[in-house]
Order: C-alpha cells, then structure tokens, then sequence
C-alpha cells in the first residue's frame, strides 16, 4: 500500500495526514489467534504425536497442499474486496476502494477475471500497488505446497483444538527475502485428519521501506472452509493495522481490509486433473502409498 500524499497538497485534501456448519469457528474468530486467551483456542500441546515426527507432518501436509493447489485450478468462485482507511479521529471510514470480481474461464478454457462491481475508488491518503493487488491474488489465500517447502523454515509449534478442529501448529518464515519476491510470515494450523491449511496469521514480506518508495502491508488473518465436503479453501481474509509511513511519506494511516471468497464452483469439463501422474478429477487423494483414496 503506497502513500498519496506526495501526490496532492493538504489543500486539497482536507484532514490528509502530513504526518458451512464446518466453518463457523472461523469466522468467530478475531484477527490475533496467536492470544493464548483468544476464546475457541485451546492451550497449545508441543508434544509430537506418537509416530509421527515433525518433519513427516510438514511433508505431509504439503503434499496435501500440492493436490490442493492442481485441483483449484479447476474451480471458479466471486471475490469481493473491501479496502477502508480510517480516521482514528472520528472512528469513520474516509476513504474505501471496493471491486467485486468473479473468477471463471474463458470461452478457450483459461483462466479468466471479470470484474462485476466496481464503484468509484475514495481513497485519498493511499493507493493500491501493484504489490497488494498481487497480494490479494496469490499470497492472502495462503498455501504452503511441496514446491514452496524450500523457500521455507517451518518450525513446529504443537497441538492446538480450535473449536471443533483439531490442528497442528507451525510457524513458518522466508529461509531466504530474494530480490522482487514477496513471502508469507506467520503461523499456519493445519487440520490434523485432513492435513489442509485451515488458518494462517501473518504478515506478506518484505515491505518496501525505501524513502519515497514505502510499500506497506498490514497482518492479516485468512480462514478456510470445506467445499463440498472436499477441498478446504479460503473464505475469508481480513487485514487491519496501521502503516508507519515516514514523516515526509505521510505518516501514520490506519487501514482495514475484508476480502470475502464465496460460490466456489467445479468447472465441468471433459479433461482431467493429472497430479504426479495421479487423476484427482473427482478429488482421489493419494495417500502415503501412492494408492488413491476418495
């Protein structure tokens, strides 16, 4: 998120600072699971389960992920996002940009973004960045697959019961911040019979602290639900925080953003969906022997 105050004089712009029953427990929750008090999280367990060693449970679920990740690109859905900046003065919104998009496949079978709502963009102390919108499309709905795995420390944190799920809790950070990538940092609950990411918390890294060229991002919260009893996939993501610019940059803003995922739909086509040389078309989900499982 940039800045715009370089862009106009405070002339200008008045008060601009120049200084499923599955997932109900999810959208109960607030943006700080991290609480150990937050209410529907149990106290965390940081013994292993009998048989199982970190290392398996990271690669398991990952590789759980990779299926995940080949079988949503056969599925269309809405996205809706909502991005509000706030006077702390008053407790308002002064400035909102909103688009509604539906994510489909074209007529040749790719991959397709129409946008079906779009009002007209209020917001005058910021503006959305190429790096936000790439946010909101790959890195808000949080995966973590076997391919991502090298670019990853994850540590194992323990046990967690959220509500009705039960979880393995990890932390996860960037081994390495290479130069034009963005990453995920934070804590990530995997569901223990599923081995799905059903929560993230964190933050995208790296922000641009450059003077002149600040870039920030606030932490973030993103949920997820199962679709038809199948895949678990985000539903929900909300952001809210306030961005440090520097003095000359603007100062403090206050942002809060919603994105909603709804209408998840698979794509009825006649091809398949090949992983590791495995159909998963109907979500067969091969198991540690290589056999397939519905």
């Amino acid at each position: 998120m940039k800045n715009l105050s370089t862009r106009f004089t405070p002339a200008s712009l008045p008060g601009l600072v120049v200084v499923s029953a599955v997932v109900v427990f999810l959208l109960a929750s607030v943006a700080n699971p991290y609480a150990s008090a937050q209410e529907g999280f149990g106290p965390i367990d940081a013994t292993l389960p009998a048989g199982l060693t970190s290392q398996q449970i990271v690669d398991k679920f990952a590789a759980r992920e990779s299926v995940f990740d080949v079988a949503r690109r056969n599925y269309t859905w809405q996205r809706s996002v909502k991005v509000d900046t706030i006077n702390d003065d008053t407790n308002k919104v002064d400035g909102e940009y909103y688009e509604v998009t539906d994510i489909v496949f074209g007529e040749d079978g790719k991959r397709a973004e129409h946008v079906v709502f779009a009002p007209q963009n209020t917001l005058q102390r910021v503006m959305m960045s190429p790096a936000d919108f790439q946010d909101i499309e790959h890195r808000l709905p949080f995966i973590l697959t076997t391919e991502d795995l090298p670019q990853y420390d994850i540590t194992y944190v323990g046990r967690q019961h959220v509500d009705e799920i039960d979880t393995y809790v990890f932390d996860a950070k960037p081994k390495v911040i290479e130069k034009n990538h963005r990453y995920f940092q934070g804590r990530v609950w995997v569901d223990q019979q599923d081995f799905q990411i059903v929560l993230v918390n964190g933050k995208n890294v790296p922000d641009d602290l450059r003077k002149g060229h600040e870039d920030l991002s606030p932490p973030f919260t993103t949920y997820y639900g199962q679709v038809d009893g199948k895949y678990w996939f985000p539903i929900y993501t909300k952001a809210e925080g306030i961005l440090h610019f520097g003095l000359e940059g603007g100062g403090d803003v206050h942002l809060r953003s919603v994105v909603k995922y709804t209408d998840y739909k698979q794509f009825h086509t006649s091809s398949r969906i090949i992983y590791n040389g495995q159909d998963i078309t109907n979500n067969k989900t091969p198991d540690d022997s290589g056999k397939q499982t519905k």
